[in-house]
Order: structure tokens, then C-alpha cells, then sequence
């Protein structure tokens, strides 16, 4: 028995130590096992590159990811990007001369065909008279805007508006910030209040924004101010797109919310695939949605650059063809070359449309964040309105006559005005909206000349300046204009002259209005990813290089002499 047990002891001490042995090198393989596995699977991970969003690994498209900058020459060029300049009360007192505002090469088109002009912009501090004219502008917009919208009304008391004249009004309001005439939270109150209101506008027909609404509720009217719902206005919402551009840019903290607005609108018959703009009306018989063609040489080009800075492509909105010259003064106008007769729109020069793109665009193609201020990338845009300017100068040397042609609203029927460098085959051809020759409203428009003033630093332009700059009432703002024929003053006020004014003497200060937009991703393009909705509405992709609008020059092409 004893030896059984000792037997049977010994055994389960030699059992127990073989175990221990066994699995002290099984233990130790497993573990050199799993240390070998452990490194080399750390290995292999070391030698793998990770898939990051972006990176050149990730298969999905950037697109998608919401992640892919619009292209524009800063980014594709490699180039510094046009910076907002500093607000003028924070401007150091040799602020303008660190500016490269010589031109390096002779006036003319380059091979990209960018254009330097022979003339140049007016550039400095604004001095105690131009501030006053500046104070009294923004004086229109402290009366005359309703608190409960804060829309601005288009014409003095009358309570309504239209998207061109909203532009105006932000317009006005951001020169106001920059030339420190108001501060920061007053901008925001106002800029907040009225993007807001924008954002609950009822769309025509859930499309577009009606072309006329009523600032004190802002509902959708007619011209008369009656409810209604009348139609939409590709110029006018181009205009807007412009300033929403600049608003973005300037101000990021303010880009979720223009997005938002912006994505709320229908963009499928607005523009069609090739680049043509569209406007509605009502047809008056049966009540259907028409869409016609809309713009004319001058504003179309400046409404389309609108919808191109965010990401559509007017490309046959933005080419001046067809287009004609009339030789007035031993300059070549340039005209739309469309017939009136034939497709019942009137093809009116005026100066404004040239104006706005020299002050707010810098006569520039929509892609370009980086050209220097003397080079003008969209070059016959430049050179058309310098032709513009030339023609009223000679006009004004040649009959004395000063000249500021541009469309601008009266007092009394027919209310406003076109008064013209040419149009229906006429030059200096002054005429109400029917095409009804009111010669006697023919004017120098504030508007106007403050603009050429600002644009081309000439004698002429101070003389037009020295005629307008205190032309006021000093509790209501800038007045329309001089009547050309010595009745005085145009005796209304209205958003667009004096927005237009605001930001020709910001120009003065600040140089190009638009600036570089300084973010990388926009939720403009990249809303409704996961829906159809973006093709329906057919909102545009973030542009590339293949999408920028050619940089084209136009030959001379002649009339009669006039």
C-alpha cells in the first residue's frame, strides 16, 4: 500500500512536472508563436500607408466628400489670393503706398487677353467732403428701411423692393462698416435681420425669388404693390449672387446662412446647358409660366459672372456677341446687336452695368482671386467701359453738355427713366420704359457720375464730381441726379443711387469690392449629396479649371458715324 501510494505520489509529482514542463514549452512556442504573428502583423501595418479622407488612397471622390475647393487662379497658379483689405479707420496712414497699383506693361490686351487700361482708378482716404456725401448716403438707409423685414425700400417712401435693389441696399451697408460710418453690431443687426427675411421669402411658383416684394411684410407683389406673383428676373437675381459672393467672402461668419437661403431656390429654368439666362412672367391669358430670354449687352455679362462665382457657367450669357458699334464721337460704342423689332427687348447703353463690374468685380473673370489691381482678366468688359467713359467725356467736350447717362428713376410718370448713350438706333437717346422719347428727363445721373469718377482719374470726372458730391438733402441722402437741360435737381431718392454711390467711394479706399473666399469647403456644394435634389434644381458642382468662362477680346466692329 505504502508503495502504491508512494508510487502513485511519485507519479503525480512527475506527472505534474512533466505538465509544467510541457506547458511551460507549449506556453513559451505560443508565445513565440504569437510575439512572431504580433510582429510580424505590426510589421506589415507599419509598411501599410492609411487611408485618409482626401489622400491618394481614398477611392471615393472628393466630390462627395464635400472636401474639393472651387478652382480658382490662387489655387491653380499657386498665387497669393486677393485679401480683404482693413477697414479705413484701421487703415495705417502709409497704407496706399504699400499697393502695386502701377502697371507693369503698356495699356492693351496681353496674350490671355487681360486688358491694362490707359486709365486709372482713383485710390486714397476719403477726404471730410467725400465722408459727408458717404454719411449722407447711408442716411437714406437709416429712414428707409422697415425694421420689421429689414428690407430696404427700392424708391424713398414707396414700401417695395426688388432683389436688384436689395443688392443696393447690402451694398451700401457693407461700405458703410468698411468706411466706419457704422460699427459691427449695427452691421450684424441688419445684415442678420435681413438675410433672415430673405430666407422666408415665398419663391414665384417655388422657384426663384418674385421679381418685387413688400418691405413692410415682405410678400410677394406686383409693380403696384398688390399681391400678386409676377414672374422672376435673371438680372436682378445675378446681382444678388454677386453681393452674396462678396458678403461670403468678406464676412465667413455669415456663409451658413447665405448658403441655406441660396439652396432654398430652384435653379432648373434660370439658366439652360448652354449658358443661356432665362426670366418668367405670367402669361397674361392663361396664366402659364413663360420663360424668355433676359439681358442685354452690358448688364447680361455682369448678371451671369454673378451665377458664375457660384459655380454655373453662362457661357453664352457672359460673350458680348451678338453685338454692334455705333460711332458716336469718334468712339465705337458697342450695342447689343439684337433686334428690338424681333425679340421685343431694347438694347439700351448705359453706364451702370459697367460701373458695378469695374467697382465690384474689378472688370475681372469670376475664377480670378489674384490679379494684380491694374490688370483686368476679363479684358473686353474693361475695354468696352472704357469706351463708355470716353464717349461722355467727348460728348461734354465737344457740346458741353456734362454727361453721366444712366437709367434713373423721376418724380412723377412715367417714373423712371432709361436715359441712354444710344439705343433704338439713336444716340443720347432718352426714353421711358415703353420706348417713349422723354428728352426733357434727361439727366446726369449722381449715380454715374460719382462712379466714372471713381473709376477714371480724369479732369472730366472732377468736374462731374465737383457737380454732384453735394448734391443732398442732408437728412434723406443723395439726390438722382441734374437735369441736363437746367431744371434742377431729379427730386427723389432711392436705394440704388445711393448704394451705388457708397460703393464708389469704398472702391476709392478699398480697390475691387470682391475678395478671395477664404474657406475650404462650402455647404453650397455639398447640400443634398445623398438626394436627387442638386440635379433637379440643377445646382452646379464646385467649378474646376475646365468650367472657367473664356477670357475673349472683341474686334471693332462699325456703323454709321453719328
Amino acid at each position: 500500500m505504502t508503495k502504491n501510494r508512494g508510487t502513485s505520489k511519485k507519479s503525480w509529482r512527475f506527472g505534474a512536472l512533466v505538465f509544467l514542463t510541457v506547458g511551460t514549452v507549449l506556453a513559451g512556442s505560443a508565445w513565440s508563436v504569437s510575439t512572431t504573428a504580433r510582429d510580424v502583423f505590426l510589421f506589415r501595418e507599419a509598411e501599410e500607408i492609411p487611408i485618409i479622407a482626401g489622400g491618394n488612397m481614398d477611392r471615393i471622390p472628393a466630390l462627395m466628400r464635400g472636401n474639393r475647393p472651387a478652382a480658382t487662379t490662387s489655387l491653380i497658379d499657386k498665387t497669393p489670393a486677393r485679401k480683404k483689405p482693413p477697414r479705413m479707420c484701421e487703415m495705417p496712414e502709409d497704407y496706399f503706398e504699400t499697393l502695386d497699383l502701377e502697371p507693369q506693361r503698356n495699356p492693351g490686351y496681353d496674350k490671355r487677353n487681360a486688358y491694362v487700361r490707359k486709365f486709372r482708378d482713383r485710390r486714397g482716404f476719403l477726404t471730410e467732403r467725400e465722408m459727408t456725401a458717404a454719411r449722407v448716403a447711408w442716411k437714406y438707409f437709416e429712414l428707409f428701411t422697415q425694421e420689421d423685414t429689414g428690407m430696404a425700400n427700392a424708391v424713398g417712401n414707396f414700401p417695395s423692393t426688388t432683389l436688384w435693389d436689395t443688392a443696393s441696399y447690402i451694398a451700401g451697408l457693407v461700405a458703410a462698416y468698411e468706411l466706419c460710418i457704422i460699427e459691427k453690431p449695427e452691421f450684424d443687426k441688419r445684415i442678420m435681420k435681413l438675410l433672415t427675411t430673405v430666407k422666408g421669402l415665398s419663391l414665384f411658383r417655388k422657384e426663384m425669388p418674385n421679381k418685387v416684394y413688400h418691405t413692410k411684410t415682405g410678400s410677394k407683389v406686383d409693380y403696384t404693390n398688390k399681391p400678386g406673383e409676377i414672374g422672376f428676373s435673371a438680372l436682378d437675381i445675378g446681382r444678388y449672387l454677386v453681393w452674396m459672393r462678396i458678403l461670403k467672402n468678406r464676412y465667413p461668419y455669415l456663409g451658413n446662412t447665405i448658403d441655406s437661403t441660396l439652396l432654398k431656390w430652384d435653379y432648373s429654368n434660370i439658366m439652360d446647358s448652354e449658358g443661356v439666362m432665362f426670366g418668367a412672367f405670367v402669361d397674361k391669358e392663361t396664366g402659364e409660366t413663360v420663360y424668355a430670354q433676359e439681358g442685354r449687352l452690358g448688364y447680361e455679362e455682369y448678371a451671369a459672372k454673378g451665377f458664375a462665382l457660384w459655380g454655373f457657367q453662362p457661357r453664352l450669357a457672359h460673350r458680348a456677341e451678338p453685338f454692334l458699334t455705333a460711332s458716336i464721337f469718334g468712339v465705337q460704342v458697342p450695342y447689343d446687336g439684337r433686334d428690338p423689332r424681333v425679340f421685343h427687348s431694347q438694347n439700351y447703353v448705359v453706364t451702370e452695368s459697367y460701373l458695378q463690374d469695374g467697382l465690384e468685380l474689378g472688370w475681372n473673370m469670376p475664377h480670378d482671386d489674384s490679379s494684380p489691381e491694374w490688370l483686368h482678366t476679363d479684358g473686353w468688359r474693361a475695354e468696352f467701359a472704357d469706351r463708355i467713359y470716353q464717349v461722355q467725356e467727348n460728348r461734354w467736350r465737344q457740346t458741353g453738355f456734362m454727361t453721366a447717362r444712366s437709367e434713373h428713376n423721376v418724380k412723377g410718370p412715367p417714373y423712371f427713366t432709361y436715359d441712354t448713350i444710344f439705343s433704338d438706333g439713336y444716340p443720347w437717346n432718352t426714353v421711358t420704359p415703353r420706348g417713349d422719347y422723354v428728352p426733357d428727363h434727361a439727366a446726369v445721373s449722381a449715380k454715374a457720375a460719382i462712379g466714372l469718377w471713381a473709376l477714371w482719374d480724369t479732369d472730366y470726372t472732377d468736374t462731374l464730381y465737383d457737380a454732384i458730391i453735394e448734391l443732398y438733402d442732408p437728412e434723406r441722402g443723395m439726390f438722382e441726379g441734374l437735369y441736363e437741360r437746367g431744371q434742377g435737381r431729379v427730386e427723389i431718392f432711392t436705394a440704388n443711387n445711393n448704394g451705388i454711390i457708397l460703393t464708389s467711394l469704398l472702391h476709392k479706399v478699398q480697390g475691387t469690392i470682391l475678395t478671395s473666399f477664404a474657406g475650404e469647403t462650402e455647404v453650397w456644394f455639398t447640400a443634398f449629396r445623398d438626394q436627387d435634389i442638386r440635379v433637379k434644381r440643377n445646382m452646379p458642382d464646385p467649378p474646376t479649371k475646365t468650367d472657367w468662362l473664356p477670357a475673349l477680346r472683341h474686334s471693332v466692329q462699325t456703323e454709321a458715324e453719328f
